[in-house]
């Protein structure tokens, strides 16, 4: 669907909105595309194709506002789901905080959509798939993973003037290699395909399966740790929720009387950031506003926070951009996470490390201590041991609990940042990080 149709579709929208008599009116249109190849087991055993679209109409009437969506798009559809926005309008009490409709401003497109990915074939995924499960089998070990590639489209436009139009594609390639006693773990993604080797994930996968092998035991305590950048997002990916202006007025954000002070380390700076090149997503938020590149924490210090209109209106700034649609209760938060690296590479921060262990990734995460940011999980996929610089052996799983807060205060060496994949939702561009007193609460079963 291009810009045109999408435009076309807000303007029947629009048309039947004020023959309600309703002159406020915003339509959010997407299309998304989505191939996936499966396998398990060494073997390809499903492939998948979904192709769907919606369209979200937001109608507005002073402060009352209440929005309907469908996915049929023919005249009568459309007419339905605009007299549903109005009718639930008309029932909802009114919000002091909703504001008038957005007026347009200038959005700077990030060009997302490559048509090799567009146009990878069954066929294309399924030989890609084979190789890589010809290079984990030849290590006498079983693969499992994912090989998926889709595009999608998200248009915004309002009664006001804005004109928002995005369109992006993805591929993500995800490999677990396993043996009868140990397993190890890959994944990539990015918007262009020929940026993920399959067989180069799986390489890695099953090297790391490989080196684990009969792992042994090492009892709980405080250790060195070189966490991979999966690792790094799926644990330091927890706290961005609370960079947001809703968060932190309603006193429920780590960053709650701290924003200025010394909170990190001071080689920790991050940025949230649209437009850098590895990655991914619209260039205005949930009301078309532009998002602006935030500079979250500078050297060890937070600095910036996201505000949507709402809360920017309440503080007196301008709206940053990262705004979720409306209605919401979650106000905004930044989803562009960029933390700056550094020169070191995992062989270096394994080379300089006396004693420690390496973490492939983490899984189950959950929060124990919302202001000091202490996260619970375990370690999953290729842990090993660390002695004299060199990686000795695999080792069992472990649970931590730590906080983030000190976590990030006692990083020792960076990597350079890289697009990485994990548990969290979304993906960011992180290091990998040599970190001291990392807390090991105990060894798991599995």
């Amino acid at each position: 669907m291009d810009r045109e149709i999408a435009r076309g579709i807000h303007e029947t929208v629009e048309r039947m909105a004020r023959a309600a008599g309703i002159r406020d009116v915003e339509t959010m249109i997407g299309s998304r595309s989505e191939a996936l190849t499966r396998f398990a087991n060494n073997t390809i055993h499903q492939n998948v194709a979904d192709r769907g679209r919606w369209v979200s109409v937001r109608a507005q009437i002073d402060q009352k506002t209440a929005r309907a969506t469908s996915n049929r798009f023919d005249e009568a559809s459309l007419q339905r789901v605009v007299d549903e926005a109005i009718a639930l309008t008309k029932a909802v009490e009114p919000d002091s905080h909703v504001l008038p409709m957005y007026e347009p401003q200038p959005v700077t497109p990030a060009d997302r959509y490559f048509n090799t990915t567009a146009d990878a074939t069954p066929e294309h995924r399924a030989a890609a798939v084979t190789e890589a499960i010809r290079m984990v089998e030849a290590e006498g070990q079983t693969a499992a993973g994912i090989y998926s590639t889709e595009e999608e489209i998200e248009a915004m436009f309002n009664s006001h003037g804005v004109s928002a139009y995005h369109s992006e594609t993805m591929a993500r390639f995800s490999i677990t290699a396993m043996a009868d006693d140990s397993s190890g773990w890959a994944k990539a993604s990015a918007t262009e395909l020929s940026q993920i080797s399959p067989v180069d994930l799986a390489k890695r996968a099953a090297l790391k399966t490989r080196l684990s092998k009969s792992p042994r035991e090492l009892a709980a305590g405080k250790y060195t740790v070189v966490l991979e950048p999966a690792a790094v997002l799926d644990l330091v990916g927890q706290i961005f929720g609370d960079f947001s202006a809703t968060a932190v007025s309603d006193q429920r954000s780590f960053l709650t009387d701290r924003m200025g002070q010394q909170l990190f380390g001071k080689n920790i700076t991050i940025r949230d950031d649209v437009y850098h090149p590895h990655q991914s997503g619209t260039s205005f938020d949930g009301e078309g506003v532009p998002r602006k590149r935030l500079l979250l924490v500078d050297a060890g210090v937070p600095r910036e926070i996201a505000y949507s209109r709402s809360s920017a209106k309440l503080a007196g700034v301008e709206p940053t951009g990262h705004g979720f649609a409306l209605p919401n209760e979650a106000g905004e938060m930044p989803v562009n996470i960029v933390i700056e690296g550094g020169a070191a590479s995992i062989e270096d921060m394994v080379a300089s490390t006396e004693r420690g262990v390496l973490v492939t990734r983490l899984w189950y995460i959950r929060e124990v201590d919302p202001y000091e940011k202490i996260m619970t999980g375990m370690t999953r996929d290729g842990t090993f041991l660390i002695e004299n610089g060199e990686l000795v052996c695999g080792l069992r799983n472990f649970r931590f609990n730590q906080s983030v807060i000190e976590l990030l205060n006692h990083v020792d060496a960076l990597s350079p940042s890289i697009r990485a994949s994990g548990e969290e939702a979304f993906d960011m561009v992180v290091p990998a990080m040599k970190v001291n007193e990392f807390n090991f609460t105990e060894v798991t079963r599995f």
